[in-house]
Protein backbone atom coordinates (compact mmCIF):
# COMPACT_ATOMS: atom_id res chain seq x y z
CA UNK A 1 0.00 0.00 0.00
CA UNK A 2 3.18 2.65 1.02
CA UNK A 3 4.66 1.88 -2.32
CA UNK A 4 1.75 2.83 -4.42
CA UNK A 5 1.12 5.90 -2.08
CA UNK A 6 5.30 6.70 -2.69
CA UNK A 7 4.25 6.61 -6.43
CA UNK A 8 1.18 8.59 -6.44
CA UNK A 9 3.17 11.32 -4.33
CA UNK A 10 6.16 11.47 -6.87
CA UNK A 11 3.76 11.69 -9.67
CA UNK A 12 1.74 14.48 -8.65
CA UNK A 13 4.54 16.42 -7.55
CA UNK A 14 7.20 15.89 -10.67
CA UNK A 15 5.02 16.27 -12.95
CA UNK A 16 2.53 18.23 -12.50
CA UNK A 17 2.45 20.39 -9.04
CA UNK A 18 6.37 21.50 -9.71
CA UNK A 19 5.22 23.16 -13.00
CA UNK A 20 1.51 24.17 -11.98
CA UNK A 21 2.52 26.14 -8.75
CA UNK A 22 5.96 27.79 -10.81
CA UNK A 23 3.66 29.20 -13.58
CA UNK A 24 0.86 29.94 -10.88
CA UNK A 25 3.36 32.63 -8.77
CA UNK A 26 5.26 33.83 -12.09
CA UNK A 27 1.97 34.42 -13.19
CA UNK A 28 -0.08 36.56 -10.76
CA UNK A 29 3.25 38.21 -9.78
CA UNK A 30 3.12 39.46 -13.01
CA UNK A 31 -0.60 40.17 -13.50
CA UNK A 32 -0.68 41.84 -10.12
CA UNK A 33 2.58 43.99 -10.89
CA UNK A 34 4.37 42.53 -8.40
CA UNK A 35 1.99 43.10 -5.54
CA UNK A 36 3.69 40.79 -3.15
CA UNK A 37 6.36 43.52 -3.07
CA UNK A 38 5.05 46.66 -3.89
CA UNK A 39 2.28 46.58 -1.48
CA UNK A 40 4.03 44.84 1.19
CA UNK A 41 4.02 48.10 3.69
CA UNK A 42 0.91 48.46 2.66
CA UNK A 43 -0.60 45.32 4.13
CA UNK A 44 1.91 46.00 7.50
CA UNK A 45 -0.28 49.32 7.96
CA UNK A 46 -4.04 47.54 7.42
CA UNK A 47 -3.17 45.23 9.63
CA UNK A 48 -3.91 47.47 12.58
CA UNK A 49 -7.48 48.30 10.85
CA UNK A 50 -10.38 47.42 13.07
CA UNK A 51 -13.10 44.95 12.09
CA UNK A 52 -15.54 46.44 9.81
CA UNK A 53 -18.61 45.41 11.53
CA UNK A 54 -19.91 43.42 14.41
CA UNK A 55 -19.93 40.16 12.55
CA UNK A 56 -17.03 37.49 12.05
CA UNK A 57 -13.39 38.46 12.76
CA UNK A 58 -10.65 41.52 12.34
CA UNK A 59 -7.74 41.28 9.97
CA UNK A 60 -5.36 40.82 12.70
CA UNK A 61 -6.90 37.72 13.66
CA UNK A 62 -7.71 36.28 10.51
CA UNK A 63 -4.00 36.50 9.78
CA UNK A 64 -3.10 34.60 12.99
CA UNK A 65 -5.53 31.75 12.39
CA UNK A 66 -4.14 31.56 8.41
CA UNK A 67 -0.37 31.79 10.36
CA UNK A 68 -1.41 29.24 13.19
CA UNK A 69 -2.17 26.66 10.42
CA UNK A 70 0.97 27.88 8.06
CA UNK A 71 3.46 28.33 11.47
CA UNK A 72 3.38 24.75 12.98
CA UNK A 73 5.38 21.72 13.05
CA UNK A 74 6.22 22.19 9.01
CA UNK A 75 8.56 25.18 9.98
CA UNK A 76 10.78 22.47 12.06
CA UNK A 77 9.83 19.22 11.02
CA UNK A 78 9.24 20.03 7.29
CA UNK A 79 12.23 22.03 7.04
CA UNK A 80 14.51 19.45 8.36
CA UNK A 81 12.91 16.64 6.08
CA UNK A 82 13.61 18.39 3.12
CA UNK A 83 17.49 19.48 4.09
CA UNK A 84 17.73 15.50 4.89
CA UNK A 85 16.32 14.42 1.85
CA UNK A 86 17.42 16.96 -1.25
CA UNK A 87 19.69 18.40 0.77
CA UNK A 88 20.56 22.59 1.31
CA UNK A 89 19.49 23.31 -1.91
CA UNK A 90 16.18 22.63 -0.77
CA UNK A 91 16.00 26.15 1.23
CA UNK A 92 16.34 28.26 -1.66
CA UNK A 93 13.40 26.49 -3.41
CA UNK A 94 11.59 26.73 -0.46
CA UNK A 95 12.13 30.91 -0.87
CA UNK A 96 11.39 30.99 -4.59
CA UNK A 97 8.14 28.96 -4.02
CA UNK A 98 7.45 31.62 -0.89
CA UNK A 99 8.65 34.64 -2.77
CA UNK A 100 5.89 33.44 -6.14
CA UNK A 101 4.16 32.20 -3.81
CA UNK A 102 3.03 35.21 -1.99
CA UNK A 103 1.11 36.62 -4.63
CA UNK A 104 -0.62 33.39 -5.53
CA UNK A 105 -1.95 33.54 -1.63
CA UNK A 106 -2.81 37.44 -2.49
CA UNK A 107 -4.75 36.24 -5.11
CA UNK A 108 -6.82 33.26 -3.56
CA UNK A 109 -7.61 35.42 -0.53
CA UNK A 110 -8.99 38.60 -2.12
CA UNK A 111 -11.31 36.02 -4.09
CA UNK A 112 -12.20 34.61 -0.91
CA UNK A 113 -13.31 37.73 0.41
CA UNK A 114 -15.28 39.01 -2.70
CA UNK A 115 -17.45 35.81 -2.42
CA UNK A 116 -17.52 35.24 1.49
CA UNK A 117 -21.21 34.84 2.72
CA UNK A 118 -22.61 36.09 5.87
CA UNK A 119 -23.79 33.23 8.21
CA UNK A 120 -25.01 34.24 11.62
CA UNK A 121 -22.41 36.39 13.13
CA UNK A 122 -19.89 34.73 10.91
CA UNK A 123 -18.50 35.03 7.37
CA UNK A 124 -17.93 31.91 5.35
CA UNK A 125 -15.68 31.64 2.29
CA UNK A 126 -12.59 29.94 0.54
CA UNK A 127 -12.46 28.03 -2.81
CA UNK A 128 -15.35 26.11 -2.26
CA UNK A 129 -17.72 29.10 -2.15
CA UNK A 130 -16.03 31.16 -4.96
CA UNK A 131 -15.76 27.99 -6.64
CA UNK A 132 -19.94 28.19 -6.42
CA UNK A 133 -20.27 31.30 -6.82
CA UNK A 134 -17.57 32.67 -9.28
CA UNK A 135 -18.02 29.70 -11.88
CA UNK A 136 -21.23 28.43 -11.00
CA UNK A 137 -20.02 24.53 -10.45
CA UNK A 138 -21.23 23.37 -7.16
CA UNK A 139 -19.80 20.07 -7.63
CA UNK A 140 -16.61 21.29 -8.26
CA UNK A 141 -16.98 23.19 -5.01
CA UNK A 142 -18.18 20.34 -2.82
CA UNK A 143 -15.44 18.35 -4.55
CA UNK A 144 -12.69 20.75 -3.36
CA UNK A 145 -14.67 20.97 0.33
CA UNK A 146 -14.21 17.31 0.08
CA UNK A 147 -10.61 17.29 -0.78
CA UNK A 148 -9.97 19.99 1.96
CA UNK A 149 -11.51 18.66 4.49
CA UNK A 150 -9.48 15.29 4.04
CA UNK A 151 -6.67 16.90 3.71
CA UNK A 152 -6.49 19.08 7.04
CA UNK A 153 -8.17 17.47 9.84
CA UNK A 154 -7.31 13.91 8.61
CA UNK A 155 -3.98 14.68 6.58
CA UNK A 156 -2.52 17.49 7.98
CA UNK A 157 -3.21 16.67 11.80
CA UNK A 158 -2.62 13.17 11.56
CA UNK A 159 1.20 14.60 10.32
CA UNK A 160 1.23 17.13 12.87
CA UNK A 161 0.07 14.86 15.62
CA UNK A 162 2.56 12.18 14.67
CA UNK A 163 5.50 14.56 14.52
CA UNK A 164 4.80 16.02 18.14
CA UNK A 165 4.72 12.43 19.33
CA UNK A 166 7.99 11.43 17.50
CA UNK A 167 9.52 15.14 19.23
CA UNK A 168 9.14 12.80 22.70
CA UNK A 169 10.70 9.51 21.46
CA UNK A 170 13.83 11.60 23.03
CA UNK A 171 12.25 11.66 26.20
CA UNK A 172 10.41 8.04 26.57
CA UNK A 173 13.08 5.08 26.57
CA UNK A 174 10.93 2.55 23.84
CA UNK A 175 8.00 4.78 23.57
CA UNK A 176 6.14 3.27 21.27
CA UNK A 177 5.73 0.28 22.96
CA UNK A 178 4.55 2.11 25.96
CA UNK A 179 1.36 3.99 26.48
CA UNK A 180 3.06 7.07 25.72
CA UNK A 181 1.12 7.96 22.07
CA UNK A 182 -2.18 7.11 23.74
CA UNK A 183 -1.49 9.47 27.05
CA UNK A 184 -0.05 12.41 24.01
CA UNK A 185 -3.01 11.52 21.94
CA UNK A 186 -5.58 11.97 25.23
CA UNK A 187 -4.29 15.02 26.07
CA UNK A 188 -4.53 16.48 22.54
CA UNK A 189 -8.07 15.20 22.24
CA UNK A 190 -9.14 17.34 25.61
CA UNK A 191 -7.02 20.66 24.71
CA UNK A 192 -8.00 21.02 21.12
CA UNK A 193 -12.21 19.88 22.12
CA UNK A 194 -12.11 22.62 24.46
CA UNK A 195 -11.16 25.15 21.69
CA UNK A 196 -12.45 23.59 18.83
CA UNK A 197 -16.36 23.07 20.69
CA UNK A 198 -15.94 27.34 21.36
CA UNK A 199 -16.39 27.70 18.09
CA UNK A 200 -14.65 30.68 15.30
CA UNK A 201 -14.42 33.31 17.93
CA UNK A 202 -11.99 31.57 20.66
CA UNK A 203 -10.32 29.83 17.40
CA UNK A 204 -9.45 33.37 16.27
CA UNK A 205 -8.91 34.76 20.09
CA UNK A 206 -6.45 31.88 21.19
CA UNK A 207 -4.80 32.12 17.81
CA UNK A 208 -4.18 35.68 18.47
CA UNK A 209 -2.40 35.65 21.02
CA UNK A 210 -0.35 32.02 20.93
CA UNK A 211 0.94 32.19 17.34
CA UNK A 212 3.03 35.90 17.55
CA UNK A 213 4.27 35.32 20.96
CA UNK A 214 5.61 31.42 19.98
CA UNK A 215 7.09 33.08 16.89
CA UNK A 216 8.59 35.88 18.33
CA UNK A 217 9.92 33.57 20.64
CA UNK A 218 11.47 31.13 18.00
CA UNK A 219 12.98 33.52 15.86
CA UNK A 220 15.16 35.10 18.62
CA UNK A 221 16.08 31.46 19.57
CA UNK A 222 17.49 30.98 15.84
CA UNK A 223 19.30 34.66 15.71
CA UNK A 224 21.11 33.45 18.95
CA UNK A 225 22.20 30.03 17.26
CA UNK A 226 23.14 32.22 14.43
CA UNK A 227 25.04 34.94 16.34
CA UNK A 228 26.97 31.84 18.23
CA UNK A 229 28.43 30.70 14.48
CA UNK A 230 28.51 33.85 12.22
CA UNK A 231 31.36 33.21 11.35
CA UNK A 232 29.45 30.14 9.11
CA UNK A 233 26.81 31.88 7.80
CA UNK A 234 28.46 33.02 4.80
CA UNK A 235 29.38 29.22 4.05
CA UNK A 236 25.78 27.76 5.09
CA UNK A 237 24.38 30.87 2.51
CA UNK A 238 26.76 29.77 -0.64
CA UNK A 239 26.35 25.53 0.08
CA UNK A 240 22.33 26.74 -0.26
CA UNK A 241 22.81 28.30 -3.48
CA UNK A 242 25.34 25.75 -5.07
CA UNK A 243 23.50 22.41 -3.96
CA UNK A 244 20.10 24.06 -5.28
CA UNK A 245 21.68 24.28 -8.93
CA UNK A 246 23.74 20.80 -8.67
CA UNK A 247 21.59 19.35 -11.39
CA UNK A 248 24.16 16.36 -11.44
CA UNK A 249 23.18 15.24 -7.81
CA UNK A 250 19.62 14.62 -9.49
CA UNK A 251 20.56 11.92 -11.64
CA UNK A 252 19.94 9.61 -8.51
CA UNK A 253 16.19 10.49 -8.42
CA UNK A 254 14.31 13.46 -8.89
CA UNK A 255 11.70 12.45 -6.26
CA UNK A 256 14.20 13.00 -3.87
CA UNK A 257 16.20 16.11 -5.07
CA UNK A 258 16.08 19.68 -3.78
CA UNK A 259 13.09 20.87 -6.05
CA UNK A 260 10.82 18.53 -5.20
CA UNK A 261 11.11 17.96 -1.59
CA UNK A 262 11.52 22.60 -1.40
CA UNK A 263 8.13 22.88 -3.60
CA UNK A 264 7.05 20.04 -1.47
CA UNK A 265 8.15 20.80 2.10
CA UNK A 266 7.80 24.83 1.33
CA UNK A 267 3.90 24.46 0.17
CA UNK A 268 3.63 22.21 3.44
CA UNK A 269 5.05 24.83 5.21
CA UNK A 270 3.02 28.38 3.58
CA UNK A 271 0.26 26.84 1.79
CA UNK A 272 0.46 29.09 -1.02
CA UNK A 273 -1.94 28.42 -3.81
CA UNK A 274 -3.52 25.51 -2.14
CA UNK A 275 -6.62 27.29 -0.80
CA UNK A 276 -6.51 27.08 2.67
CA UNK A 277 -5.43 30.55 3.71
CA UNK A 278 -8.65 32.07 2.04
CA UNK A 279 -10.87 30.24 4.81
CA UNK A 280 -9.13 32.28 7.25
CA UNK A 281 -9.12 35.38 4.90
CA UNK A 282 -12.93 34.72 4.40
CA UNK A 283 -13.79 35.12 7.82
CA UNK A 284 -12.87 39.00 8.33
CA UNK A 285 -14.72 41.82 8.32
CA UNK A 286 -12.97 44.56 6.98
CA UNK A 287 -13.85 47.10 4.03
CA UNK A 288 -12.10 46.13 1.07
CA UNK A 289 -11.33 42.38 -0.41
CA UNK A 290 -7.29 43.22 -0.73
CA UNK A 291 -6.90 44.19 2.66
CA UNK A 292 -7.09 40.23 3.32
CA UNK A 293 -5.18 39.50 0.30
CA UNK A 294 -2.09 41.60 1.39
CA UNK A 295 -2.54 40.13 5.16
CA UNK A 296 -2.32 36.55 3.69
CA UNK A 297 0.86 37.27 1.58
CA UNK A 298 2.39 38.58 5.04
CA UNK A 299 1.65 35.40 6.33
CA UNK A 300 3.81 33.33 3.99
CA UNK A 301 6.88 35.53 4.19
CA UNK A 302 6.64 35.38 7.76
CA UNK A 303 6.25 31.55 7.36
CA UNK A 304 8.90 30.58 4.90
CA UNK A 305 11.64 33.42 4.77
CA UNK A 306 11.50 34.04 8.39
CA UNK A 307 10.92 31.41 10.63
CA UNK A 308 11.83 28.67 7.94
CA UNK A 309 15.02 30.49 7.18
CA UNK A 310 15.62 30.20 11.50
CA UNK A 311 15.11 26.54 10.99
CA UNK A 312 17.59 26.08 7.94
CA UNK A 313 20.50 28.28 9.49
CA UNK A 314 19.87 26.12 12.82
CA UNK A 315 20.16 23.28 11.29
CA UNK A 316 22.87 24.06 8.82
CA UNK A 317 25.17 25.53 11.12
CA UNK A 318 25.12 22.54 13.51
CA UNK A 319 27.05 20.07 11.40
CA UNK A 320 25.16 17.45 11.97
CA UNK A 321 25.28 14.57 9.36
CA UNK A 322 21.97 14.83 7.28
CA UNK A 323 20.55 11.63 5.72
CA UNK A 324 17.05 10.24 5.38
CA UNK A 325 17.13 8.06 8.15
CA UNK A 326 17.35 11.08 11.13
CA UNK A 327 15.16 13.18 8.94
CA UNK A 328 12.31 15.13 10.78
CA UNK A 329 12.65 15.63 14.68
CA UNK A 330 15.98 13.24 15.36
CA UNK A 331 17.86 15.38 12.23
CA UNK A 332 16.69 18.99 14.59
CA UNK A 333 17.25 17.43 18.11
CA UNK A 334 20.67 16.07 17.20
CA UNK A 335 21.00 19.79 15.69
CA UNK A 336 20.23 21.96 18.51
CA UNK A 337 22.22 19.33 20.74
CA UNK A 338 25.65 20.28 18.96
CA UNK A 339 25.12 23.82 19.18
CA UNK A 340 23.28 24.08 23.03
CA UNK A 341 23.30 21.07 25.24
CA UNK A 342 20.45 19.72 26.40
CA UNK A 343 18.53 22.41 26.68
CA UNK A 344 18.45 23.13 23.39
CA UNK A 345 16.79 19.84 22.72
CA UNK A 346 14.12 21.05 26.03
CA UNK A 347 13.61 24.08 23.77
CA UNK A 348 12.94 23.31 20.20
CA UNK A 349 10.55 20.47 21.64
CA UNK A 350 8.37 23.41 23.45
CA UNK A 351 8.66 25.31 20.27
CA UNK A 352 7.40 22.40 18.35
CA UNK A 353 4.39 21.20 20.65
CA UNK A 354 3.37 24.85 20.51
CA UNK A 355 3.15 25.10 16.76
CA UNK A 356 1.83 21.67 16.62
CA UNK A 357 -1.30 22.71 18.78
CA UNK A 358 -1.83 26.36 16.55
CA UNK A 359 -1.62 24.17 14.07
CA UNK A 360 -4.15 21.38 15.15
CA UNK A 361 -6.80 24.73 15.96
CA UNK A 362 -5.72 26.07 12.14
CA UNK A 363 -6.33 23.15 10.52
CA UNK A 364 -9.49 22.06 12.07
CA UNK A 365 -11.10 25.91 11.18
CA UNK A 366 -10.40 25.24 7.81
CA UNK A 367 -11.86 21.96 7.82
CA UNK A 368 -15.11 23.24 9.40
CA UNK A 369 -15.35 26.03 7.34
CA UNK A 370 -15.82 23.83 4.06
CA UNK A 371 -18.22 21.60 6.23
CA UNK A 372 -20.69 24.24 6.66
CA UNK A 373 -19.98 24.71 2.81
CA UNK A 374 -21.48 21.09 2.17
CA UNK A 375 -23.66 21.20 5.23
CA UNK A 376 -24.78 23.35 8.21
CA UNK A 377 -26.78 20.85 10.19
CA UNK A 378 -26.03 21.08 14.15
CA UNK A 379 -25.80 17.23 14.48
CA UNK A 380 -23.22 16.66 11.43
CA UNK A 381 -21.24 19.18 12.98
CA UNK A 382 -21.21 17.51 16.27
CA UNK A 383 -20.43 14.15 14.79
CA UNK A 384 -17.29 15.46 12.71
CA UNK A 385 -16.08 17.83 15.72
CA UNK A 386 -16.01 13.97 17.45
CA UNK A 387 -14.37 12.74 14.39
CA UNK A 388 -11.64 14.89 13.93
CA UNK A 389 -10.48 14.70 17.78
CA UNK A 390 -10.16 10.57 16.86
CA UNK A 391 -8.30 11.61 13.92
CA UNK A 392 -5.77 13.38 15.98
CA UNK A 393 -5.56 11.16 18.51
CA UNK A 394 -4.69 8.07 15.99
CA UNK A 395 -2.25 10.26 14.31
CA UNK A 396 0.06 10.25 17.77
CA UNK A 397 0.37 6.67 16.47
CA UNK A 398 1.21 6.87 12.50
CA UNK A 399 3.65 5.46 10.60
CA UNK A 400 6.40 8.66 9.19
CA UNK A 401 6.44 7.70 6.01
CA UNK A 402 3.00 7.13 5.41
CA UNK A 403 1.97 9.95 7.54
CA UNK A 404 3.65 12.33 4.59
CA UNK A 405 2.48 10.61 2.02
CA UNK A 406 -1.37 10.93 2.88
CA UNK A 407 -0.55 14.40 3.56
CA UNK A 408 1.40 15.19 0.13
CA UNK A 409 -1.54 13.24 -2.19
CA UNK A 410 -4.49 15.12 -0.48
CA UNK A 411 -2.25 18.60 -0.23
CA UNK A 412 -1.01 17.79 -4.40
CA UNK A 413 -4.93 18.05 -4.99
CA UNK A 414 -6.21 20.27 -3.25
CA UNK A 415 -3.59 22.49 -4.62
CA UNK A 416 -4.46 21.38 -7.98
CA UNK A 417 -8.18 22.21 -7.94
CA UNK A 418 -7.72 25.50 -6.54
CA UNK A 419 -4.73 26.39 -8.65
CA UNK A 420 -7.02 26.16 -11.90
CA UNK A 421 -10.10 27.96 -10.11
CA UNK A 422 -8.52 30.72 -9.50
CA UNK A 423 -6.53 31.02 -13.07
CA UNK A 424 -10.15 30.61 -14.18
CA UNK A 425 -11.42 33.86 -11.68
CA UNK A 426 -8.53 36.10 -12.06
CA UNK A 427 -10.55 39.50 -14.08
CA UNK A 428 -12.35 39.94 -10.21
CA UNK A 429 -8.81 39.67 -8.82
CA UNK A 430 -7.38 42.32 -11.03
CA UNK A 431 -10.64 44.37 -11.21
CA UNK A 432 -10.22 44.69 -7.15
CA UNK A 433 -6.85 45.29 -7.27
CA UNK A 434 -6.86 48.09 -9.40
CA UNK A 435 -10.03 49.68 -7.88
CA UNK A 436 -8.02 49.48 -4.62
CA UNK A 437 -4.86 51.02 -6.28
CA UNK A 438 -6.78 53.81 -7.49
CA UNK A 439 -9.09 54.39 -4.15
CA UNK A 440 -5.77 54.40 -2.24
CA UNK A 441 -5.01 57.50 -4.31
CA UNK A 442 -7.50 59.75 -2.34
CA UNK A 443 -8.34 57.80 1.00
CA UNK A 444 -6.31 55.66 3.47
CA UNK A 445 -9.15 53.13 3.89
CA UNK A 446 -10.82 52.42 0.62
CA UNK A 447 -14.20 51.01 0.62
CA UNK A 448 -15.67 48.05 -1.73
CA UNK A 449 -18.45 47.72 -3.48
CA UNK A 450 -18.71 44.85 -6.10
CA UNK A 451 -20.98 47.22 -8.90
CA UNK A 452 -17.72 49.33 -9.33
CA UNK A 453 -16.12 46.42 -10.44
CA UNK A 454 -19.35 44.80 -12.14
CA UNK A 455 -20.01 42.27 -9.81
CA UNK A 456 -23.12 41.54 -8.77
CA UNK A 457 -22.88 37.63 -7.51
CA UNK A 458 -21.56 38.58 -4.09
CA UNK A 459 -23.32 38.87 -0.61
CA UNK A 460 -21.37 40.56 1.13
CA UNK A 461 -20.38 43.25 -0.99
CA UNK A 462 -23.91 45.24 -2.20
Amino acid sequence: MNAILTWLNDFLYIYILVALLTAAGIYFTIVTKGVQFRLLKEGLRTLTEKKASASGISSFQALMISTASRVGTGNIIGVATAIAVGGPGAVFWMWLMALLGAASAFCESTLAQIYKVKSGDEFLGGPAYYIQQGLGKKWLGVLYAVLLIGCTAFGWNTTTAYNMSAALEYYVENYRSTIGPAVLGIILVILVGLVIFGGVNRIGGLSSVLVPVMAAAYIVFGLVCIVMNIGQIGSVVAAIFKDAFNFSAMTGGFAGSCIVQGVKRGLFSNEAGMGTGPNAAAAASCEHPVVQGMAQMISVFLDTLVICSATAMILLVSGVERNAANAGSPYMQQAVFSIFGEWGIHMVTVALMLFAFTTLLGNYFYAEQNLKFITENRIVLILFRIAALVIIFIGTHVGFEMAWNITDILMALVAIVNILAVFALHRPIIAALQNYDEARKTTDEPIFRAKDIGLTNTDCWK
